[in-house]
C-alpha cells in the first residue's frame, strides 16, 4: 500500500520588478513568486504531486510557512484512499477546528490548503494518465458534486440544483471535447497593457498581440486619469475598432471615483472594468455595476471563497466572473464557483496574470466548458508572456488561443533548474 513520505516546499521568486513586467496601480513593483509544493509517495509508479500559491514577492515566505504546516495533515496518509476521496479531503483541512481559527476560508492558510488540493489533484491526473481537464470532464456528475462543499451555498445553489447543471451538460461532451483539441480556447492578453512599461513599448505591444491573433487585451488604469486616457487612445489606435480593450484598475478607486473616472472612459468602449474597488466589497461594486451599465463588471482575482461568489451573484455585482487557480482553495472549490456561474448565467473569463497561473487555469476553463457550461461564447483566458519556460507543461498559446494540454497532471510542475536558480533559501523537507 503506497503512502506519501514527504512534502517538500521552496520559495520561488523571479525579479519581474526590473522590467516592470506585472506592475498596476496597486502593484508598482512585482515580484512575481510561488510558494511551491511537491509531495512525493513510495508508490513504485514515481509520481510526484506539485501545487503552488501565487504571490509577488515580500511575504511569501509566511506562505511556504503556512503550506509546510499543513504537512502533517499528509504524511503517512494511503495514496489511494486519499486520491480517492478529494472531497472528503478538502472538508478535514478547510474545516479543521484549529486551522479554520485563522480564517475561517480566507486569506493565507485557506490558500495553503489549495495549494495542497491542487497537488493532490496533480497527483492523481499523473497516476491516471490524464491531463486534469480531462479528468475532471470525465468525472460523473455524482463525483462531481461530492467534491463540493455545499455548507453556506444552499441559499443560492444546491446539491439537487448542481447535479442538474451537471446532468444537464452530459449530452455533448466528446463532441466539446473533440472541438476543444481542434479549435483550442479563446484567448485574450495582458502582456501589452502593464503599468509601467513606456507609451512606445505599449504601442509595440499592442501591435504585436494583434498579429499573433488577439482579439482582445487588457490595458492597467487606475493611477492617472489624463495617463489613462493617453495610453487608451494609443492601444485603440494601434489595434483598431474591432479589438475589444478591457481596463483593470486593480482595486485602486473608491465607488465613486470609480464611477467618475469610468464616464471619462466611455469614448474608449471598454470590453470591462475590472476590479473597479476593494474586492470584500460586493455592494460597492454592485452601485458601480448599475452606474455604469452596460459596461460589464469583471472581478474574482482576490475574492477569497466561494460564499463571497455567491455574494456578488446574488446581489448582481459582477457580470464577469475571474476565477483564479491559487486565491481559492484549489479545484475543489472553484468546481462550487464554477457551478454558481452556472447557476446565474454569467461568463467565467480567470484570471491568469502570475507565474504559472495560465498553466493552471486554463484546465478549470476547458472543463467548464466540456461539463459545467457547455460554452465558449464571449469567454476568454487571461494570457500573459511571462515565465512559462519555467514550467514543465508549458501553455500552448496559438493564434489568440489556448491549446489543451496532452500531458497528465494539473500543469503546476516547475522545472527543477529553475527552482534551484530562482528559490529563496527557505526549503524544507519532512518526513
Amino acid at each position: 500500500m503506497a503512502r506519501i513520505i514527504a512534502v517538500q516546499t521552496n520559495d520561488v521568486r523571479f525579479p519581474t520588478s526590473r522590467t516592470l513586467d506585472g506592475s498596476d496601480a496597486m502593484n508598482p513593483d512585482p515580484d512575481y513568486s510561488v510558494a511551491y509544493l511537491r509531495i512525493r509517495t513510495d508508490a513504485a509508479d514515481g509520481h510526484e504531486g506539485h501545487g503552488f500559491v501565487f504571490t509577488i514577492g515580500r511575504g511569501n515566505d509566511v506562505q511556504v510557512a503556512a503550506v509546510r504546516a499543513l504537512g502533517d495533515h499528509l504524511i503517512g496518509r494511503d495514496v489511494a484512499g486519499t486520491l480517492a476521496d478529494l472531497g472528503g479531503v478538502w472538508r478535514e483541512l478547510v474545516h479543521d477546528s484549529q486551522l479554520r481559527w485563522l480564517g475561517p476560508e480566507k486569506g493565507i492558510m485557506h490558500m495553503a490548503i489549495g495549494a495542497v488540493v491542487n497537488a493532490l489533484w496533480d497527483l492523481r491526473a499523473k497516476r491516471e494518465g490524464k491531463p486534469l481537464w480531462q479528468l475532471l470532464a470525465s468525472l460523473p456528475p455524482g463525483e462531481l458534486v461530492d467534491l463540493v462543499d455545499f455548507r453556506y451555498l444552499t441559499d443560492a445553489l444546491t446539491r439537487d440544483e448542481a447535479l442538474g447543471i451537471l446532468r444537464a451538460a452530459e449530452p455533448g461532451r466528446e463532441e466539446r471535447e473533440a472541438r476543444l483539441l481542434a479549435e483550442g480556447y479563446p484567448a485574450y492578453t495582458t502582456t501589452p497593457g502593464w503599468l509601467g512599461y513606456d507609451d512606445a513599448k505599449l504601442a509595440r505591444l499592442c501591435r504585436e498581440a494583434v498579429a499573433d491573433g488577439f482579439t482582445q487585451i487588457k490595458i492597467k488604469i487606475g493611477d492617472d486619469l489624463g495617463d489613462d486616457i493617453r495610453r487608451l487612445g494609443i492601444a485603440r489606435e494601434v489595434c483598431g475598432p474591432d479589438i475589444r480593450i478591457a481596463v483593470d484598475a486593480n482595486q485602486r478607486w473608491d465607488v465613486g471615483d470609480a464611477i467618475t473616472w469610468l464616464d471619462a472612459l466611455r469614448p474608449f468602449e471598454p470590453a470591462w472594468i475590472e476590479e473597479p474597488t476593494s474586492p470584500d466589497d460586493v455592494l460597492g461594486h454592485a452601485a458601480i455595476a448599475k452606474a455604469v451599465a452596460p459596461l460589464p463588471v469583471a472581478t474574482g482575482e482576490h475574492i477569497a471563497n466561494r460564499v463571497v461568489f455567491k455574494q456578488f451573484l446574488q446581489a448582481g455585482a459582477l457580470s464577469v466572473l475571474q476565477l483564479d487557480a491559487t486565491r481559492v482553495a484549489g479545484v475543489n472549490e472553484n468546481v462550487a464557483i464554477l457551478l454558481l456561474a452556472a447557476k446565474f448565467g454569467v461568463r467565467v473569463c480567470p484570471h491568469a496574470g502570475g507565474a504559472g497561473l495560465c498553466e493552471a487555469v486554463q484546465h478549470l476553463s476547458m472543463f467548464d466548458y466540456i461539463a459545467v457550461s457547455g460554452s465558449v461564447e464571449n469567454r476568454v483566458i487571461e494570457f500573459i508572456d511571462h515565465l512559462h519556460q519555467h514550467f514543465v507543461t508549458p501553455v500552448d498559446v496559438r493564434g489568440g488561443r489556448y491549446y489543451p494540454p496532452k500531458a497528465p497532471g494539473a500543469g503546476t510542475e516547475m522545472r527543477q533548474e529553475s527552482i534551484v536558480e530562482y528559490s529563496h533559501g527557505y526549503r524544507s523537507v519532512r518526513k
